[in-house]
């Protein structure tokens, strides 16, 4: 009897097995197939297009860049992400008017993505803010001779603003023009986001009920420096009245992230192994973001400065970037507030930010 059973229990776990296998086989299949369908969506079929993705030499390493648009005669315009880590690979669909008017050029940063896949943890020792920013231009470099242009246009988004304003500050003469959104100037950034999430706590707490929260808030919100007694707390209520993210990423693509084509579940490895990577060493108190302040290396440009920036942004708020902005000395300059926008506007509302770009950028690229 006992053997009879024994049968029986393996009979069933080998039948849930297989069970499991078709049903996962079953979504790997679907997935494959929305793939190819997105595939069909996003091919670029002009005859002056672009449609690539390779690794590069850049900095020693090799590193991924991936480069789209309608037509070659188009200014090119670089994307530095942000995270730091976070590949923009999967989550860019909602771009595709933007390659009708640009050549659009993404690059897993050192430590992000298919780059940290081809690298691993072996980059650790190289995870600098100066390293990144010589990556960042020699890329540029590439990409000048590679597609025939004298200049490009830059845009950086969160850390990626922190690193591309370095760029353009180092060597204005690749670039026609600066764009920051989400624009990180240093510790003031997170001081006053840090201030914003204490506000939204004590919201939180008082539409809750909850008093004791409330008393241990109250000294904090009174003098909101980001102490470590005071990030404690911060985390601690948090947790406890489960305080939703500031900004939440939602793209507005036609292409969900899970069926972007040529972004295998390998990929989706490497992204949030790369991702927790360079927050290990580019975030954080001691990460550059919070010890380099955008005051140090001046307030003059040579070329034309614009910062795009969401007047409802929890994660870097726009009041200290205006601050700085408003000292900038350059031959032109524009600030421009996303009424409504948060943290990931050119993901979000990217018909919104591509119109700003056309109107108050692309004139200065000369075509």
């Amino acid at each position: 009897m006992p053997h009879k059973a024994g049968r029986l229990i393996g009979i069933s776990l080998l039948g849930a097995t297989g069970v499991v296998i078709a049903v996962v086989a079953a979504g790997l299949g679907f997935r494959a197939y929305r793939q190819h369908l997105a595939a069909e969506t996003l091919a670029i079929h002009s005859p002056m297009g672009v449609q690539e993705g390779s690794f590069v030499d850049v900095g020693g390493i090799r590193q991924w860049v991936q480069i789209r648009g309608e037509d070659r005669n188009n200014p090119v315009l670089l994307f530095v992400h942000g995270g730091p880590g976070g590949t923009t690979l999967p989550i860019t669909s909602g771009w595709r008017r933007w390659e009708k008017q640009f050549t659009v050029v993404q690059w897993d940063q050192r430590g992000t993505g298919r780059t940290y896949g081809a690298a691993g943890d072996a980059l650790a020792p190289t995870m600098t803010l100066e390293r990144m920013t010589r990556d960042g231009l020699e890329l540029t470099e590439y990409l000048r001779a590679h597609l025939h242009k004298d200049r490009i246009i830059l845009v950086g988004h969160s850390w990626g603003s922190f690193l591309g304003i370095h760029m353009a500050k180092q060597r204005p003469e690749l670039f026609y023009a600066y764009v920051g959104t989400g624009q990180v100037v240093g510790r003031t950034t997170f001081e006053k986001a840090f201030e914003l999430t204490i506000a939204r706590l004590q919201t939180r707490a008082a539409s809750t009920g909850n008093s004791e929260a409330l008393a241990e808030l109250a000294p904090v919100a009174a003098r909101p420096t980001m102490t470590q007694e005071n990030r404690l707390i911060a985390e601690k209520w948090s947790s406890v009245l489960a305080l939703p993210p500031a900004d939440r990423l939602q793209p507005a693509g036609l292409i969900p992230p899970l069926f972007m084509p040529d972004f295998s579940l390998l990929d989706w490895y490497y992204w949030r192994k790369g991702d927790a990577f360079s927050k290990k060493y580019l975030t954080g108190r001691d990460g550059p973001m919070f010890q380099h302040d955008m005051a140090s290396i001046g307030f003059e440009f040579s070329i034309p400065m614009f910062f795009f920036e969401g007047d409802a942004d929890g994660v870097t708020p726009g009041g200290p970037a205006e601050q700085y902005f408003n000292q900038i000395r350059a031959p032109h300059k524009e600030f421009v507030w996303i009424r409504g926008g948060d943290h990931f506007i050119p993901f979000n509302r990217p018909d919104e930010f591509l119109a700003e770009l056309a109107a108050r950028v692309r004139p200065f690229a000369g075509n």
